[in-house]
């Protein structure tokens, strides 16, 4: 698979095993001819150095070798860390930082900074009273099916994942009723949230909840007026170090989105003369498509006498314009549709931009994958750590992450 795709993009990180090992893992992704995006290990290695960025960009450089993809490579997803900023300075291709690592920053500077930690070390301190004990989590679930709700846990929060923020958040107002009568029938020290951090926590919820408009309203409360005011400085901040320019591009070649409404007017433009400029490399770098037109007489006798000329140039570009401007007026598809199916369908009437879309629509936006494979290996170190040398690891996740691939 990997010697049959054009163009491949990787994510990569560190972690640190319960043993204290280093390991760096690392993720290949790429669109296949079928128009299906594949996805999956390289490598789950052990690393001896200190991570200075040369020894991290010598890491990725043997992996790409070892699998002989170098050539073939067109982005490397990495957190935000500098030691890794710093890396992908050093190696020949694109660098696009962690979405989800840069969105996490700039919510917790927000939670920070706007006042909700509160009431969210109040709700932490209810979660923690049942997550902990057997029988007052029994108590709850009663109490839950007395209220008529459907029974289930609380959610305590992790610091890295502001979801699991939103999460506990969702579960606590769900059973903020439940929860009221347990804690008064215990006569707990825990104290129940007032109705006013109740309030709050609703305000919260609606800031985290995904797609959420930042803009300041005048209905806005002080203390989210100042989440949404660090919310959106932080972030901007945060975008200068993005490689921009390939996620607008992306953008652009994601039917779903085409239009690029979430993009200021004046800057539209400049990511279709981007687009643009690829179809010219991209017409240099192959030879001319064979096509079953004949030129008409005037054009051949034209062309026998005078050979190639400027005219040549002026064709290709108003092809390439006409290439665009057909793609342009495409209709949008749904937000919930497949990008990858549009251009299965539509790979002959859009040949031009469909190799750039395929190469582009292949970069994952966050590091993600790598997260998941470190989750599996702490799995399979911890049952097995005294028996597992870290090259039995590698090939026990890499193995692992190939098989489900296939099912």
């Amino acid at each position: 698979m990997i010697e049959q795709a054009e163009h491949i993009a990787l994510t990569g990180d560190h972690w640190t095993s319960v043993s204290n090992d280093n390991y760096l893992g690392v993720t290949a992704h790429f669109v296949d001819h079928n128009w299906t995006l594949q996805a999956f290990a390289l490598t789950v290695g052990k690393t001896e150095e200190r991570h200075y960025a040369e020894a991290c960009a010598n890491h990725f450089l043997d992996v790409a070798n070892e699998w002989k993809i170098k050539e073939k490579l067109t982005t490397l997803g990495t957190d935000s860390a500098r030691n890794m900023v710093a890396a992908a300075r050093l190696l020949p291709f694109e660098h696009l930082p962690c979405m989800a690592h840069c969105l996490q920053r700039t919510v917790t500077v927000s939670l920070k900074d706007s006042g909700f930690e509160s009431v969210l070390a109040k709700c932490r301190k209810i979660v923690g009273h049942f997550k902990n004990s057997p029988s007052n989590a029994q108590e709850l679930n009663e109490q839950q099916i007395a209220h008529g709700l459907k029974q289930g846990s609380l959610a305590q929060d992790v610091a890295t994942r502001w979801n699991s923020t939103l999460e506990m958040v969702k579960r606590i107002q769900r059973n903020k009723s439940p929860l009221t009568t347990t804690l008064a029938q215990q006569k707990s020290k825990i104290a129940m949230l007032t109705d006013q951090e109740l309030d709050k926590l609703q305000k919260l919820q609606e800031l985290l909840e995904p797609c959420r408009v930042m803009e300041p309203s005048d209905d806005d409360p002080v203390y989210v007026l100042r989440f949404k005011n660090a919310f959106t400085t932080d972030l901007a901040q945060r975008k200068d170090s993005t490689n921009l320019r390939w996620l607008k591009i992306t953008t652009a070649l994601d039917p779903r989105i085409k239009d690029r409404k979430c993009l200021p007017k004046d800057e539209r433009s400049e990511v279709w003369a981007s687009v643009r400029d690829l179809m010219r490399e991209t017409c240099a770098q192959q030879p001319p498509a064979k096509t079953t037109e004949e030129p008409s007489p005037k054009k051949r006798r034209t062309s026998i006498l005078l050979g190639s000329s400027d005219s040549d140039t002026d064709d290709e570009e108003e092809s390439i314009e006409r290439c665009l401007d057909r793609y342009k007026v495409e209709p949008k598809i749904d937000i919930e549709g497949c990008p990858l199916q549009w251009w299965s369908k539509r790979e002959g009437a859009h040949a031009r931009l469909a190799s750039i879309a395929r190469k582009y629509l292949s970069t994952p936006a966050t590091t993600v994958p790598c997260e998941r494979l470190f989750s599996l290996s702490g799995h399979i170190i911890q049952k097995k750590r005294a028996s597992l040398t870290p090259d039995n690891v590698n090939k026990l996740v890499c193995l692992n992450n190939w098989l489900h691939l296939k099912k």
